[in-house]
């Protein structure tokens, strides 16, 4: 699309999600906003069935749905398999574009002589790179932060303000990283001789594939002798811990705060709700969805979703539940011995 936003007509926004359009295709548009919000030159957009109830009343130029829901729409509509996929790609239009980066070295900026810069790449304000650092084309670095000694960062990756990539950490072209998020550092290896703990050495480092996107806040802690690898497509919400030795599969998403220890690994395409808790030397297949606060503790070979612990709850009735659970192990040896009884009377 090369449309200025103020130039964007349903007829384009049509095409450029290839979405079949019922009304009038030369509607100006010039944002998006919710069914209940929108004006008549926004789109809305219906993805869940519990915003159903507001499509009736809703004043938008348009509304981005699944052709299911088409007959209860009183505004032209922009009809997607995906509505939510659709509305994804169409957010990006309208995204507000940020002063541009320009490319070349802050003066307050601290760059190791050595240092290899590929075409427009742009360092910020405050924002050190280390001895043996390679930049790819385009890549931005941040005003403060740190970009560890034979890094490697790929074309395009940038880096927001307040990053610390430690040293030789692997990232591939067209990462996000986050304010606050640190790649490579120590991971959590101690020794106990019966008195005290013995620091053991992180010697790997940190693989992250192409269009990795890391929260804020976030941890990835470098191997202890391998590396954590992270592939290619993971998306990675904010403060999450991510231990030495990891692996987790292409295009998973973890959200946020979820915890995996140490050598676990994580298939592709697979999904951790926030809270996720996963043990460590864990192998987690292909396909595997965990949802929210549930804790992990043997591996999973099946694909499917998977769950643990209990809803919420009034505290009267979680705390009659919570002296039950302790009497189950004594319940189920009784009922065994009821059962024998049963079949040998």
């Amino acid at each position: 699309m090369t449309h200025a936003l103020d130039q964007l007509t349903l007829a384009d926004i049509a095409r450029h999600l290839d979405a079949t359009l019922v009304g009038d295709g030369g509607q100006a548009i010039r944002g998006l906003a919710t069914l209940k919000d929108a004006g008549p030159d926004e789109v809305a957009f219906v993805a869940n069935r519990a915003y159903l109830k507001d499509l009736p009343s809703t004043r938008a130029a348009a509304v981005l749905l699944h052709p299911e829901h088409g007959k209860t729409c009183p505004v032209p509509r922009l009809e997607m398999e995906n509505p939510y996929l659709g509305y994804a790609k169409l957010s990006q239009l309208f995204d507000p574009v940020p002063a541009r980066d320009h490319p070349g070295v802050h003066p307050s900026a601290i760059v190791a002589g050595d240092v290899t810069l590929g075409a427009e790449v742009c360092i910020g304000p405050h924002a050190v790179v280390e001895a043996g650092v390679v930049l790819k084309a385009g890549v931005v670095i941040g005003s403060g932060s740190v970009v560890g000694a034979d890094t490697t960062l790929g074309e395009g990756t940038r880096l927001h303000p307040n990053v610390t990539v430690c040293h030789g950490v692997v990232i591939g072209k067209r990462a996000i990283l986050h304010s606050g998020c640190v790649i490579g550092g120590d991971g959590f290896g101690f020794a106990h001789d019966g008195a005290r703990w013995h620091k053991i050495a992180q010697l790997g480092g940190v693989v992250l594939g192409d269009d990795v996107e890391v929260g804020s806040c976030s941890s990835i802690d470098r191997g202890a002798l391998g590396d954590t690898v992270i592939g290619d497509d993971v998306k990675i919400d904010s403060q999450v811990q991510i231990a030495h030795n990891v692996r987790i599969g292409e295009h998973s998403a973890l959200a946020g705060c979820v915890g995996i220890a140490g050598s676990t690994q994580v298939g592709r395409h697979c999904m951790l709700g926030g809270g996720v808790g996963l043990s460590g030397h864990l192998t987690i297949c292909d396909g595997v969805q965990v949802t929210g606060m549930s804790l992990v503790t043997n591996s999973i070979h099946e694909p499917g979703v998977y769950s643990s612990g209990t809803g919420s709850m009034n505290n009267a009735q979680w705390r009659k539940n919570a002296v039950r659970f302790k009497q189950l192990d004594d319940i189920a040896k009784r009922l065994l011995r009821l059962e024998k009884r049963t079949h040998n009377p």
